[in-house]
């Protein structure tokens, strides 16, 4: 008769269990997704990024099989969309689009903030970059950064730049420029309304925004751009120069927004949706070609890619909104 050790039983018995623990975590990822998928947005209906969600998630529900819905829960700076994902059941059906706002920016800017950016999510991939646009009023006699440099620097505080508000993108973006250019620039916040009427009415003189919030007036002639972020010139848009043209190098503010899930959500699900996201996005040339007329780039990254990206991301609007001083509480 064979005799078997207690602790050698054990073993066996423990290698068998993992075994099965691995084959079931494996058929449990196959069978995803089997219902309906949600993407909280924390972003108001009809604006910009809720329109990319909502771009995204048609194409998601074309690459999974099941439908993909959108839930706009808006407000507190993308807050209270991001606090709603952060507490989501991490079972893979409930998901948050996060964006530069919610986890680079909020979290420099707020003492109390309802999620932790590094911690509660579980980053699945990157949905697309947009530009930052110095879009100007086209009766601004400037020609490009280089040009509204000099006369600030001549004449501090003797340009008006809109924001959509105290610590919102377009004003860290404009804090970020004046700084790395060593100017003084004069903001007017827009807390309720759109900056943009009065931009384009010549009232105010400029904005730092994302580009596809003027492209429409830009090509109607109304708006003009002054600069764009990148480390070259954009190939649609080969006559504007870039700020590194005009001596900011260091100057790369970005509007981003990405896909997350609750932390916790079981990784075969989230490896699935990464690589649902890579069919979505590379591998779709109309939502590119959409992407680029504005001055942006679709582009998926892996869980680990996108995690550095927004590592990296965070410490440069950090030390930005830093140097100007700001803090909301």
């Amino acid at each position: 008769m064979t005799r078997f050790s207690r602790r050698a039983g054990l073993t066996t018995l423990a290698a068998a269990s993992l075994v099965f623990a691995l084959g079931s975590q494996s058929a449990f990822g196959q069978d995803y997704p089997n219902k309906s998928i949600r993407i909280i947005a924390p972003f108001p209906t009809g604006s910009g990024p809720d329109a990319n969600t909502r771009e995204i998630a048609a194409e998601l529900s074309k690459v999974l099989g099941q439908s993909v819905v959108v839930e706009n829960r808006p407000g507190a700076s993308t807050m209270i969309g991001m606090e709603a994902g952060a507490k989501a059941a991490p079972d893979g059906y409930t998901l948050v689009m996060g964006s530069t706002t919610s986890l680079s920016v909020v979290p420099h800017l707020y003492s109390k903030v309802p999620y932790n950016a590094e911690r509660d999510y579980a980053p699945i991939s990157l949905v697309g970059l947009l530009n930052t646009a110095l879009t100007a009023s086209a009766n601004v006699p400037h020609k490009n950064a280089k040009e509204l440099i000099a006369q600030l620097k001549a004449q501090p505080e003797s340009i008006t730049s809109a924001t959509q508000g105290v610590g919102s993108y377009s004003h860290l973006a404009g804090e970020w420029f004046a700084a790395g250019s060593g100017t003084k620039i004069k903001f007017v916040p827009y807390n309720t309304t759109s900056p943009y009427t009065d931009v384009v009415g010549g009232q105010i003189n400029v904005i730092f925004d994302a580009l596809p919030a003027a492209i429409g007036n830009v090509k109607a002639g109304k708006l003009k751009i002054l600069a764009l972020t990148g480390k070259s010139r954009h190939p649609s848009f080969p006559d504007v120069p870039t700020f590194a043209e005009a001596g900011l190098t260091d100057y790369s503010p970005t509007a981003w927004i990405g896909l997350f899930a609750p932390a916790g959500t079981p990784k075969p699900f989230l490896d699935k949706l990464s690589a649902a996201m890579q069919k979505a996005t590379t591998q779709n040339p109309a939502l590119i070609d959409k992407w680029r007329s504005y001055g942006g780039e679709l582009k998926s990254m892996t869980p680990e890619e996108f995690t550095a990206f927004i590592k990296t991301d965070s410490a440069m609007w950090g030390q930005a909104i830093r140097g100007a001083g700001i803090k909301l509480d």
